[in-house]
């Protein structure tokens, strides 16, 4: 399982000072997004959890597509940092 390996680039210092940031929101989103598809793995029928995991991809998806448009600089910062 990856449950070791989840995100945590952010200090609890950021996390307390920008919780409505697309950044911190868009990790949070993938580390949902890693948990589920972790479980996904082991319980292929659970057909909630795929819709959820739907929910989560789509709501990532827009943040990024947003973040993109208004400032490509930290668009390609969480990237990088997404990648790694």
């Amino acid at each position: 399982m990856l449950k070791n390996s989840f995100i945590s680039i952010i200090s609890q210092k950021e996390k307390e000072e920008n919780r409505g940031s697309v950044e911190f929101q868009v990790f949070g989103f993938t580390n949902k997004i890693r948990k589920l598809t972790s479980h996904l793995e082991l319980h292929k029928k659970d057909y909630l959890s795929q819709r959820g995991l739907r929910k989560i991809l789509g709501k990532r998806q827009r943040l990024l597509a947003y973040l993109s448009k208004k400032d490509k600089v930290r668009y390609k910062e969480l990237i990088s940092q997404l990648n790694s």
